[in-house]
């Protein structure tokens, strides 16, 4: 398992010039190295949501280049895969027996409240917004199934990206 400094080098040398110091300054104060993905799901550890969003963002970057896909922004595939679930940097508070949903939170959501929390550091173009929004395809609510349809048939990243997504938690496990 890797510690906080392996953590911050991976981020580094995948994220670097894509990150601002001052988003960054932001990641490390609300713990988005520390912090789980979960409390009883994937990456439900100390440093869950870091491991599972690198994760993600390789699987992306992978599916980009084995795929020919075309993005708005070159750095979309990294800033997707990277910050999809930054919603989790507060979802979670420790407990003696591990973690607990914090019900303390002033924002819910999941993709939209992670577009929200993103955009105060980085301005995202509408696909990388929506691919975000979207990424947990048919494992948001039945009822958002159309409008999930409707973001793949605009922005067929939205399904690349649900798909690294699953890669991470459902075959690696992360």
């Amino acid at each position: 398992m890797l510690n906080l400094e392996d953590r911050i080098e991976n981020f580094n040398i995948l994220m670097g010039e894509h990150v601002t110091d001052e988003f960054f300054n932001w990641l490390m104060e609300y713990d988005f190295f520390t912090a789980p993905a979960s409390a009883n799901h994937h990456g439900n550890y100390e440093g869950g949501l870091f491991d599972h969003s690198f994760a993600v963002a390789e699987a992306l970057v992978k599916l980009t280049k084995d795929n020919s896909l075309k993005w708005h922004l070159p750095r979309s595939p990294f800033i997707v895969g990277m910050f999809h679930d930054l919603c989790k940097i507060d979802q979670y508070k420790k407990t003696e027996t591990g973690f607990a949903y914090n019900n303390d939170m002033l924002i819910s959501g999941h993709g939209d409240k992670s577009v929200i929390y993103l955009q105060q550091h980085i301005k995202l173009t509408q696909e990388e917004i929506i691919c975000i929004r979207w990424h947990m395809g048919a494992f948001d609510e039945a009822g958002n199934w159309k409008y999930y349809s409707a973001a793949v048939r605009q922005f067929e990243n939205t399904l690349w990206t649900h798909t690294a997504d699953m890669i991470a938690s459902q075959i690696m496990g992360i």
